[in-house]
């Protein structure tokens, strides 16, 4: 469904992911995930298809399927550093900004892979506000594709999946909304293709809109 067919969607709730969603970081992904590559003899073309949405530990399990997780955990971490200290083409997706100026107010949450360092260094870069509530990499026991960090933010704010739609760009974090119950606007290029229930080219195509007795409406287009 893209947004020249959609319908208007009304939630509660708001819950948004970070990297293709909001901040566009796909220069220092690529960089950091190149040279995991290169150091273990894979097909880059392969891997990027894989790294979007993901905890790197997660993505690494998915990759090196054999290899022990306390290997992918250690090697996360050296991820994590690296990319926290390359912040060199971070920038806003188009309307991200108009966007969150317009949910002050309103119930939203961030829940984004990226731990604490890595999302508050994106969005500072990309010349964005962070969201009060925050779910990150340290909040879960699970990567997406799991549902388990759109679950918790959703019980942060208080309200029911249903009541609720994700911001998401990529197919694990498409999955994770969908597997929640959640309806998912996705975002950008990648998103098409993994079937979320509204589809647009990026944030400037979404507006939102306070309605009666604390609803939302979210029209496209």
């Amino acid at each position: 469904m893209t947004a020249e067919t959609a319908p208007v969607l009304t939630a509660r709730a708001l819950l948004l992911d970070m990297d293709g969603t909001l901040v566009n970081s796909d220069a220092v992904v690529e960089r950091c995930w190149r040279r995991w590559t290169e150091r273990h003899g894979l097909d880059f073309d392969e891997v990027i298809k894989v790294v979007h949405g993901r905890q790197g530990y997660a993505s690494m399990a998915v990759l090196l399927p054999e290899r022990p997780m306390e290997e992918n955990y250690a090697e996360n971490r050296e991820m994590l550093a690296a990319e926290t200290a390359d912040m060199e083409g971070v920038v806003p997706v188009p309307g991200a900004a108009a966007f969150l100026a317009s949910l002050e107010g309103l119930p939203h949450a961030l829940v984004t892979s990226a731990d604490v360092p890595l999302s508050t260094g994106r969005m500072a870069a990309a010349g964005l506000p962070l969201p009060a509530v925050r779910v990150t990499a340290e909040s879960v026991g699970a990567s997406k594709p799991d549902p388990e960090g759109f679950l918790k933010g959703a019980a942060e704010l208080g309200f029911d999946p249903a009541d609720c739609v994700v911001f998401e760009d990529s197919g694990a974090g498409i999955a994770a909304g969908l597997a929640a119950g959640m309806r998912v606007v996705g975002i950008g290029p990648r998103a098409g293709e993994y079937g979320p229930t509204v589809h647009v080219p990026d944030l400037t195509r979404v507006r939102v809109e306070a309605v009666a007795e604390g609803g939302l409406r979210l029209t496209f287009g």
